[in-house]
Order: C-alpha cells, then sequence, then structure tokens
C-alpha cells in the first residue's frame, strides 16, 4: 500500500498548528503574569486616586498579583495618559483618570496622546464638584462671595488646568458672578484642598470626596455642590441651582482604562472584575460615604459614555 502523503502533512501542519497555539493559550490563561501597575494621573489624595487604592487592593486578591498605584500627576492627567497610551498593551499596565481625559481632547492642542489610544475597561464612580471654603471665611453661600469680594480679586485653586472642577469655577465666578477670579492650579486634587485649608487661596474647587475629611473635621466649609439635588454625605450645603442658577450640575468621574490593542478576553476580565468589586456592599457604603456614586457597566458602554 502506498503511503497516504497527503494525510500525513495534514497531520504534521495539525500538530504544528497545536504546538504554536500552546504558548499563546498558556500565556492567556496565565493573565496576570507579573504585577499590575495602575498609573493614576493626578497625585496622591485626590478622587482617583482614592478609586484606585481601593480597588486595586481588591483587585490583588482577585487576580493573585500585586497591583500597585502609581502617580503621574501633572499637566491636567496629560501625564499619566500619556505614560499609558505607550505602555505594552498586555494588561500589566492600566490608567486611572477622571473626566480630564474627555475634557483635554479638546482643551489641549497637542496632549500627546488621543482617546483611541486607550480601550476602556471601566467607568467606576462619579461624584459632584464642590466649593469649599477655609473655615476663617464668614460667607456661607455663593452670594455671599459675589458680595464680599466685590471689587477685589478671588483666588480659588483646583487639580489643575482643565480639571472639570476649573471649568466649573471659571464659569460659575467669571461668568456667572462677574468676579475677578483668578486660578490657582495644582497637579492634583489634595494639594489644591491643602491650599485653601492654609488658606493661600480663598476657595478650593475639587470633587467632593477630596474635601470631605476637611470639611466634615471643620478646617474646611462648604458652600455649594454642583449636584441637581443635596447628596447625602452633606446635607447641609446648598447646591449651585439652589444658590440661583437653576438646573446647574457638574460631575466628575473616575475610570480605568488600559493601552490600545489590549486583548478583549483581557479587557472583559477586568471589566467583570472591577464591576464585581463595586457592587460588594462594603465598598458601595465607601463610596458613598464620602459622596461618590458607583457606577458599573459594559466595556462598551464606558467606550459610547467617553465619546
Amino acid at each position: 500500500m502506498r503511503p497516504n502523503f497527503y494525510g500525513l502533512a495534514l497531520a504534521m501542519l495539525a500538530g504544528l498548528a497545536s504546538t504554536l497555539a500552546a504558548p499563546v493559550l498558556a500565556q492567556q490563561a496565565a493573565y496576570p503574569a507579573r504585577p499590575i501597575k495602575l498609573v493614576v494621573a493626578f497625585a496622591a489624595g485626590g478622587i482617583a486616586d482614592s478609586v484606585a487604592r481601593q480597588i486595586g487592593v481588591k483587585l490583588s486578591a482577585r487576580l493573585g498579583q500585586p497591583v500597585v498605584v502609581e502617580n503621574r500627576g501633572g499637566a491636567g492627567g496629560n501625564i499619566g495618559a500619556k505614560t499609558v497610551s505607550g505602555a505594552e498593551p498586555d494588561g500589566h499596565t492600566l490608567l486611572v483618570t477622571t473626566a480630564a481625559l474627555a475634557v483635554n481632547a479638546s482643551l489641549y492642542k497637542s496632549p500627546g496622546y488621543t482617546v483611541t489610544d486607550f480601550v476602556p475597561i471601566a467607568l467606576a464612580a462619579s461624584t459632584p464638584n464642590l466649593f469649599a471654603t477655609n473655615a476663617a471665611n464668614p460667607a456661607t453661600s455663593l452670594k455671599d462671595l459675589a458680595r464680599d469680594y466685590k471689587g477685589r480679586q478671588f483666588t480659588y485653586s483646583t487639580a489643575g488646568i482643565g480639571s472639570s472642577s476649573h471649568l466649573t469655577a471659571h464659569y460659575v465666578f467669571r461668568n456667572l458672578l462677574g468676579m475677578d477670579a483668578v486660578h490657582v492650579p495644582y497637579q492634583g486634587g489634595a494639594p489644591a484642598v491643602n491650599a485653601a485649608v492654609a488658606g493661600h487661596v480663598d476657595l478650593v474647587s475639587v470633587s467632593m470626596p477630596t474635601a470631605m475629611t476637611n470639611v466634615k473635621a471643620g478646617r474646611l466649609k462648604g458652600i455649594a455642590v454642583a449636584s441637581l439635588k443635596r447628596v447625602d454625605a452633606l446635607p447641609g450645603v446648598a447646591t449651585v441651582a439652589e444658590s440661583g442658577f437653576r438646573d446647574f450640575e457638574d460631575r466628575s468621574w473616575v475610570g480605568v482604562l488600559a493601552p490600545a490593542k489590549t486583548s478583549p478576553d483581557i479587557a472583559r476580565r477586568l471589566n467583570a472584575e472591577i464591576n464585581d468589586i463595586i457592587r460588594q456592599p462594603d465598598m458601595r457604603e465607601q463610596l458613598a460615604a464620602v459622596g461618590f456614586e458607583p457606577s458599573t457597566g459594559s466595556t462598551t458602554e464606558f467606550a459610547d459614555y467617553l465619546k
């Protein structure tokens, strides 16, 4: 009988394909193969940093690898975003940032990256913006501030140029109240808050969770919160709408993204893990206590929201 060279060739090709595929499958199954780095695009102590650290602890336990938070603040979140945009798309380097990612796309002529350089993983939480003054400031409302600083300069700190807190404050104080308001940018929400506590600026405009500790301790005084209704965490602070500006709302969000070309399987796994972390009662309670509204959803939903 003559040998079946055709069948033998097919068998050899099948074996070769199986051999070549094995390392790829093993690599996918092994994820994560080393520690995961969460690059936070702002300084320690801000909302992105806070959420990243809470997620990181629980994500590490779930994935069996250390999750390290690295703060790369500056340029309104652009430095951290640019760092991750050029990272290896293997799921081991992730970006944790805020609404600044969307704002910067139109604010900066050349931020060093585009939104398409990322794969949206999960939208974790959102929170309204808060205006707060040093406790010694006699003002108790936005109208008080406009009256007290009439004819003189007014300074406010934020997490950086182009942050939603910057744009909101600029619009409220300069456009709506007509004040001579001067912006003092910092590399994150925490140092912006510290500037107000120390009296270096007249007011801080910041995402609510970043200022909560100092407000509750009496070192800062909430003047107005940029939500449509009062928030449970600060029931005594009026909304911007209650201050005379109807239907005014400004919310920032915290999201996790990966470099473009990251495997869809890795993206879906990270999305599922982070969503499950956010759904845990203790996590939701921790987030709500400081003014966050927990968020969950698919990678596609986050991508659509980002657009």
